[in-house]
């Protein structure tokens, strides 16, 4: 739940103290990437930022932090949340991909977060304030990662009591760090005369005021603190002798000065509430028992007293920190009892209002445990898809007892673990969670306890997965099998929201072993397709239509997509039915059954019924693309390219793998090579990283067709070694097939090199692989250089009008001009055009051409 209170700017009134030269220090913010504010707590960070953000006149983003936004999901989603306030189509997209989590790679969230900034129409200032209770180091990293690639139209402002954990020399160094530190936001003497004269009517002289300003240093808390103080004096000149000390001590002084002279009932309303993040009548008067509570309130802000409105009609408050830090501290060191009383207050009404993620906190800070674990079990689907990092924080602080014998919330503990990739606190959790359940035995009923096991050996399945261990895997899966017939419930948690990449989806993204998958997938479709609400089957058949489709094995790859196209269970979950339906397209595509391939698509976009729909249309968009390039429907291609929102410059990520690959492939298609290589380049390099062997097969094979486009026939033929070494222990045959003409050339190529032992004394692949892959693409060693008598179809669209234009008399700058391409990219054709009708200049080429009736 968004609390949008914490999206307002702060409410201040209209200072009476004009402070150009601090204004004038946070515009010049607006030329760095960060303007840190930082300083301890007291010196107006808040204040002037409210202040600035009044005059600048630009679009602001602000969100108030505090501790439980200490987690992943919820810290980025109020960032999302605050821009929206200003732009509600803005990062539409980004909540469902912060549910995948950080990861070792870049974050799927953070990337897409950055191309969406990058789109933003104007400029914009984010303001985070109070980011010193952010401890998470995921989030500090991802915050790292945002800031080296912030677009230059986006400005973060950041007020922190302490320094930053995030690294800034860099951002310094570069002049992309604008800092505002204690000695900018002390007031400067006048300053200090002004407050005094303008905000009290104690008649301070000019040298009482430098005494006190020395005494404080500037420090804006401790004046008004002073002047507080000064109003009960009977003798001014001596309290003003007697502020000394460094400023926590002045301010301890003070605010017991300040806390002392209030009422008792005051002094007790002032402890009972300092438990609160914000507040407002009803809440205070739950607490304190005190009726006239919103009285209360607004006779603190009247006294200035330390006291923050979160909104305009002045419903919803909160205390400074420095005052809200001083009165806990006297309330648990006084009095413990009362404390945990009134957080139990605190956390009866808030669970009322139905803000039960609040009264969790209050709970465990009253020592209310059972409550605690009742809200959280209450909650759990919630939480573990929006607030994971504080359920862990929660799950960490309880009592082990306290949930022994409710094993869905360790259920769901280890589900979130695994979820933001804490795989090895997941895989450790677990095998103490299987003695832990195992015990349960004689504690629960038999049913409950046979689902506790089938659910705990389910996720020791999911950690041998992990692990790329099928063979440990299938085993437990025969566990689930005995305890839980009917499967887990886990099974199919999130099946109907985008996950952004297919390591759960599809087990050829994430095992490279295609044989040891090929015996796993065929057991447990064995064992398990006869069973009528099993949807978890569906990921194994698409798995293996895909793995038999990689192995030319049509006609068996399609008869698993139609073990499952007709099953009621898998209608409702998204993600299995863009699996196996992207499965079913392709099987078509290659049985030359083209107007089928595309009417499977264009189908599954009105199947798909999801919160995360236009996220999957984005999936299939791109899978459609792939298919108007392989019939030859180039424009279509493009024309998604252009629409599609990505660029070739983007950080690339595993949550958009497939679409990415599908740009690739469009911008070699459309000649913009350059662009094409420096995308894969990097594509390579994370599925390198990520040990996706798939995924670089298919990233490899384009780099190789990509070079042969530029006529660099050496270089491509490396790439291609280097992709059949990989390739050839799997049996790979239709990642090649599926390129077509091109592929069929360079294989050719690459086999009369093999046999002349131009690639070296030890070849990397076997002859006999590359013949394989050339009979499958109807292509034999002895004719590898006639593929077939050069016709029309061996000519790309792009090659076709260069020599319509060459018959034409042009020039080749002149087809470079008509083309609207450089005059390298017209030589580039022209070699092609030349080669593949086997001509050495214009005249033969359109002779050749008139005979193979390409020109008539």
């Amino acid at each position: 739940m968004i609390v949008s209170t914490k999206l307002h700017i702060p409410h201040v009134r209209k200072s009476l103290v004009s402070r150009p030269r601090l204004i004038r220090k946070l515009n010049e913010g607006m030329e760095a990437k960060l303007t840190l504010v930082s300083a301890q707590a007291g010196y107006g960070k808040t204040t002037a930022l409210s202040e600035w953000v009044r005059q600048c006149n630009r679009l602001v983003a602000w969100v108030s932090l505090d501790k439980q936004d200490n987690d992943w999901i919820q810290f980025w989603s109020y960032i999302i949340a605050s821009i929206q306030v200003g732009e509600p189509s803005f990062g539409l997209g980004v909540p469902s991909l912060l549910e995948i989590g950080p990861s070792a790679s870049l974050e799927p969230a953070i990337t897409e977060l950055l191309n969406e900034l990058n789109r933003f129409p104007r400029e914009l200032v984010i303001i985070l304030d109070d980011f010193h209770v952010i401890e998470l180091p995921p989030i500090h990293q991802s915050m790292i990662h945002l800031l080296e690639h912030l677009p230059p139209h986006i400005h973060l402002y950041i007020a922190s009591r302490t320094d930053l954990t995030i690294p800034t020399a860099r951002l310094l160094a570069k002049g992309e760090l604008h800092q505002i530190m204690m000695q900018d936001l002390r007031f400067q003497l006048d300053e200090g005369l002004v407050f005094f004269r303008e905000t009290t009517d104690l008649g301070l002289t000019r040298e009482q005021v430098t005494i006190l300003f020395q005494q404080t240093e500037g420090w804006i808390s401790g004046l008004q603190l002073a002047a507080i103080s000064l109003r009960r004096s009977d003798n001014i000149a001596e309290t003003i002798q007697q502020f000394s000390g460094h400023q926590h001590h002045i301010s301890d002084y003070l605010l017991q000065e300040v806390f002392r002279h209030q009422s008792d009932q005051t002094r007790a309303f002032l402890l009972e509430t300092s438990i609160l993040s914000r507040m407002n009548a009803s809440l205070c008067q739950a607490i304190t028992g005190q009726m006239n509570s919103q009285a209360q309130l607004e006779k603190l802000e009247q006294m200035n007293l330390f006291i923050v409105s979160l909104d305009d009609q002045r419903n919803w408050f909160r205390y400074h920190h420095l005052l809200s830090d001083f009165l806990q501290q006297l309330l648990f060191r006084t009095d413990q009892d009362r404390w945990k009383q009134v957080h139990v207050h605190a956390a009866h009404w808030l669970e009322n209002q139905g803000f039960d993620e609040e009264a969790v906190e209050h709970y465990l800070q009253g020592q209310q445990v059972q409550d605690a674990v009742r809200l959280i079990e209450r909650n759990l689907h919630t939480l573990v898809q929006t607030k994971s990092e504080v359920l862990i924080r929660w799950v960490s602080v309880l009592p082990e007892n306290s949930f022994a014998e409710k094993p869905m919330i360790e259920l769901f503990y280890i589900s979130v673990l695994l979820g933001v990739g804490e795989w090895k606190a997941a895989f450790q959790r677990v095998e103490q969670a299987t003695i832990r359940f195992q015990a349960l035995e004689k504690k629960v009923t038999e049913v409950e306890w046979k689902q506790a096991m089938g659910n705990i050996y389910f996720f020791q399945a999911i950690t041998s997965y992990l692990q790329k261990d099928l063979e440990r895997t299938s085993d437990y899966f025969a566990l689930v099998e005995r305890y839980m017939p009917e499967g887990s419930f886990f099974q199919t948690v999130g099946r109907n929201r985008y996950q952004g990449y297919d390591s759960f989806d599809d087990l050829l993204a994430h095992i490279n072993d295609l044989h040891a998958a090929d015996v796993f997938l065929l057991k447990w479709i064995t064992v398990w397709h006869n069973k009528q609400e099993y949807p978890f089957l569906g990921f194994l058949c698409a798995s293996y239509s895909k793995l038999l489709y990689e192995w030319n094995r049509l006609e068996e790859a399609e008869s698993y997509v139609a073990m499952v196209v007709g099953r009621k269970d898998m209608r409702p979950f998204a993600r299995i039915m863009i699996q196996i339906v992207i499965s079913a397209s392709r099987i078509q595509q290659a049985k030359g059954n083209t107007i089928q391939a595309s009417e499977l698509l264009i189908q599954l976009k009105s199947q798909i019924d999801s919160p995360d729909h236009e996220l999957f249309m984005l999936r299939i968009e791109a899978e459609q693309a792939c298919l108007s390039l392989q019939q030859g429907l180039l424009q279509e291609a493009i024309d998604w390219s252009q629409r599609c929102g990505l660029a070739h410059t983007d950080e690339v990520s595993l949550n958009r793998v497939a679409e990415y690959l599908a740009f690739a492939r469009v911008l070699v298609a459309s000649e913009r090579m350059d662009e094409a290589l420096y995308l894969l380049e990097r594509l390579d390099s994370l599925f390198d990283k990520e040990d996706r062997l798939r995924d670089r097969i298919q990233v490899i094979i384009l780099q190789s067709i990509t070079l042969e486009r530029l006529g660099q026939t050496d270089a491509a033929l490396l790439q291609l070694a280097k992709v059949l070494h990989l390739a050839e222990p799997e049996g790979y045959i239709r990642s090649f097939i599926d390129e077509g003409p091109v592929m069929a050339e360079l294989l050719s190529a690459y086999g009369k090199r093999q046999q002349g032992s131009h690639l070296g004394d030890t070849p990397l692949v076997s002859s006999g692989y590359v013949q394989q892959l050339l009979q499958a693409m109807q292509v034999t060693s002895q004719d590898s250089l006639q593929v077939e008598q050069p016709r029309k179809e061996i000519l790309t669209e792009q090659e076709t009008k260069v020599l319509l234009l060459i018959a034409g008399g042009l020039t080749n700058k002149e087809i470079a001009s008509d083309l609207n391409i450089t005059g390298e990219t017209v030589k580039f054709h022209i070699r092609n055009v030349y080669r593949k009708l086997e001509a050495n200049n214009r005249v033969q080429a359109l002779q050749r051409a008139k005979e193979l009736m390409i020109l008539v």
